[in-house]
């Protein structure tokens, strides 16, 4: 690692944020004032990446044409990773349309940068944000400015996007395809036939802190001891860009016999199979924008036990579904991803994870699958929101 590099890893995460994002506010193209969303459709986001972000919009992608938009697609990944301009496998082009950019509020600016003024033009440009705080961090607001709407997955983040802005916001949860699980079987991951096994999955490299498998953890150790029929499976990937987070939880992990890891990234259709050899989905968060794994987990039929708070409940609830109770705290996340001691966050309370865990070990649930309806597109993009009532009055 060179000097500089050292330097800069060294630099507080905030302002290793400014420094690469906030200057393109100066010379990102700015929407056009009265845009022309009469054109195709463009898909921008981290569309190669095995993230959250790049999930959403890797999914929105996929529903759009499923419903016969035939959007095109400009994968942002290699700029962000290269800082070079994005090579779209079709690139917006010049005219009139709709943009519906997947990234954070405070990458908005860079991400128009990014697709450049030619593709930008006089196209209706939208937002699609996620947050899993009550608050924006200061440093979104300049995102408000390159956009026209904001599209958020639940009703959480949309109380924290309209708290901070003064676009119009809609919510636009993400769409949910049809489970297709790979033929393979509980061997397939190593897991007992007969066992009780409870999967957690999350991301290693967004927040530890936010997704909590700690909890899962002492839950599991609490409930059920060493017993070898009572299996915890911690599926993640990006272990090895976590840090010392990171290796708490897999000093605790080694040390129970009953408790795995799987760090990787899996096709689709292995995560569906693998949630299909789990008996339950556990996720005793601390805030969630929207809850993927949870959603995944309630459409392929599995139970769910997930901490009661923040976007997941806007579809949680029905048969297998139980919510932990819950207690407000400050958020603060040792990878400073979320660290916002000013805001609060939840902590699920381990007593009741620990009960719910003995109560479906002793009588598994298989509920019915749930249908997960995705949104009109059509009708989204053919009516653009309207500007709250604060920013008309302005």
């Amino acid at each position: 690692m060179s000097a500089l590099h050292r330097l800069w890893q060294a630099l507080p995460r905030g302002p290793r944020r400014r420094l690469l994002f906030g200057w393109k506010a100066l010379v990102a193209p700015r929407p056009a004032a009265v845009p022309d969303a009469g054109g195709p459709v463009t898909v921008a986001g981290f569309l190669s990446a095995p993230t959250g972000l790049g999930e959403g919009a890797r999914r929105m992608l996929a529903a759009m044409r499923d419903q016969g938009l035939g959007p095109g697609e400009a994968d942002l990944t290699a700029a962000l990773r290269q800082g070079a301009q994005p090579e779209p496998l079709h690139p917006p082009a010049p005219g009139p349309g709709s943009i519906v950019v997947h990234v954070n509020g405070f990458m908005q600016p860079w991400a128009m940068a990014a697709l450049g003024r030619g593709a930008v033009g006089p196209k209706r440009v939208i937002g699609y944000w996620a947050w899993e705080l009550p608050r924006l961090p200061p440093d979104w607001r300049p995102g408000f400015r390159f956009a026209h709407e904001i599209w958020v997955p639940s009703r959480f983040v949309a109380d924290a996007v309209r708290a901070a802005g003064p676009l119009p916001v809609r919510v636009v949860p993400h769409p949910m395809p049809a489970p297709r699980p790979a033929p393979l079987g509980r061997d397939a991951f190593g897991l007992p036939a007969g066992a009780f096994v409870a999967l957690a999955m999350f991301d290693a490299g967004s927040s530890l802190a936010r997704k909590n498998p700690m909890a899962a953890i002492r839950a599991h150790r609490a409930a059920f001891g060493d017993r070898a029929d009572r299996i915890l499976l911690l599926k993640t990937h990006g272990a090895g860009r976590a840090g010392p987070a990171w290796a708490e939880i897999a000093a605790a992990a080694a040390a129970a016999p009953n408790i795995r890891i799987l760090d990787a990234v899996l096709p689709p259709e292995d995560l569906w199979a693998l949630m299909a050899a789990a008996d339950v989905v556990v996720s005793p968060h601390r805030a969630e924008g929207y809850g993927l794994a949870i959603a995944e987990a309630m459409a392929l039929g599995r139970a769910v036990i997930a901490t009661g708070w923040s976007g997941n409940m806007d579809f949680m609830g029905g048969p297998g579904c139980i919510a932990l109770p819950y207690a407000l705290v400050p958020a603060e996340d040792p990878q400073a991803t979320y660290h916002h001691p000013g805001l609060r966050w939840a902590e699920p309370d381990e007593a009741a994870l620990v009960a719910a865990l003995r109560r479906l070990a002793d009588a598994p649930l298989r509920p019915p699958p749930v249908a997960f309806p995705a949104p009109d597109y059509a009708a989204l993009l053919s009516a653009p929101a309207a500007a709250p009532a604060a920013a008309a009055a302005r």
